[in-house]
């Protein structure tokens, strides 16, 4: 097939025109009051970014960790207060460990500068005790700083998996019930839903109404397992670092047009 070099151009420059007008488009058509409260995004993709535009992993990862603040600006502006970031799952802790080292330090940078803008609480979700000390200290120094900054709450999922969480808030329960003096019968009588709501990584936030995938994959390997059991689901095919404000508007759009039965 022949290519037109002519056409290669043109149809990006046009796109770059238009898109702007969808925006817009899409932004008139947005139901506010239908704006989901909790958002989380799975930043999927980096590693065959890099791949696709001929880089390192670490290329994409940084690249990943730079859209980052444009989605908080894009949240901040569609009314959603709580944004859950999963940025490093406990999977991949078993990388690489050249490439795990330098995207623990780009995370830890990302954090850091997001801290800096003094503009969100940051709260760090994961089984933190995997990471190294220095990263630990890191996300801690992260959180204090920012500590009642913001009405709109960030929390970075790092070392993060579902179903350690649920694991972890299981074993949180039951020491509590011991410490309390309980005995194994008393603590299995009293183990509720709304109990281990009180031990999960997220305890004392709500759910998140809309979830949010990129990359094209469609599921969630885990992510946010337990309080993503009423929650809708938007799979984009873009590239974290690929993702425009018109994907996140068409994930507003698709979930405002969602009638959520809650299992009903």
């Amino acid at each position: 097939m022949a290519v037109d070099p002519i056409r290669d151009l043109v149809k990006p420059a046009i796109k770059s025109l238009l898109y702007p007008l969808y925006e817009k488009r899409l932004l008139r058509q947005l139901d506010r009051t239908q704006t989901p409260n909790h958002v989380g995004v799975i930043l999927d993709g980096n590693r065959r970014w890099a791949k696709n535009n001929f880089g390192r992993p670490e290329d994409g990862h940084r690249k990943g960790a730079e859209k980052i603040i444009e989605l908080l600006d894009w949240c901040e502006e569609a009314d959603v207060t709580i944004i859950t970031l999963w940025l490093l799952s406990t999977d991949n802790l078993n990388r690489d460990a050249d490439e795990l080292d330098s995207l623990l330090k780009i995370i830890a940078g990302a954090v850091e500068y997001l801290a800096a803008q003094n503009r969100w609480e940051l709260h760090a979700l994961g089984a933190l005790d995997l990471l190294p000390q220095w990263l630990q200290e890191s996300l801690k120094s992260a959180e204090e700083s920012s500590r009642g900054c913001s009405k709109i709450v960030v929390n970075v999922a790092i070392g993060y998996g579902g179903r350690r969480e649920i694991v972890d808030a299981v074993r949180d329960y039951i020491k509590t019930g011991i410490e309390g003096k309980k005995s194994a019968d008393e603590i299995a009588e009293h183990l509720t839903i709304a109990e281990i709501d009180k031990h999960l990584y997220t305890k004392g936030m709500p759910d998140p109404e809309l979830v949010i995938r990129t990359s094209g994959e469609q599921r969630l390997s885990g992510f946010l397992l337990w309080q993503s059991a009423h929650s809708e689901f938007y799979f984009c095919e873009a590239y974290w670092p690929d993702f425009r404000r018109v994907d996140f508007l068409r994930a507003l759009r698709a979930y405002a047009q969602r009638h959520r039965r809650f299992g009903h």
